[in-house]
């Protein structure tokens, strides 16, 4: 199963402004945000990961239910958490 997982923004390097370092439920990875060119983002934002991808911003109420239903779900959360982990993004 794939998720779509919120992540908030913690950094956009200056000099890679198409990543940025996105922590998920304490996990940190860089996201490609070139999907979102255009729309202002910056540290403490939300975004909706998908496939090292974010699709688009989300309000920060809309990412904490999002989460607590992801938690919910049980397995399913932690294999993605886990697929999180173990990927990343090379320039």
């Amino acid at each position: 199963m794939c998720l779509g997982i919120p992540g908030e923004i913690v950094e956009i390097p200056p000099d890679q402004t198409d990543l940025a370092r996105v922590d998920v439920s304490g996990v940190r990875r860089a996201v490609n945000i070139g999907l979102l060119d255009g729309q202002p983002l910056r540290p403490g934002d939300w975004v909706l990961i998908h496939v090292g991808f974010a699709l688009s911003k989300i309000d920060e109420a809309e990412a904490r239910a999002a989460l607590e239903f992801l938690e919910g779900i049980g397995q399913a959360y932690e294999d993605e958490l886990a697929a999180l982990r173990d990927s990343s993004i090379e320039r």
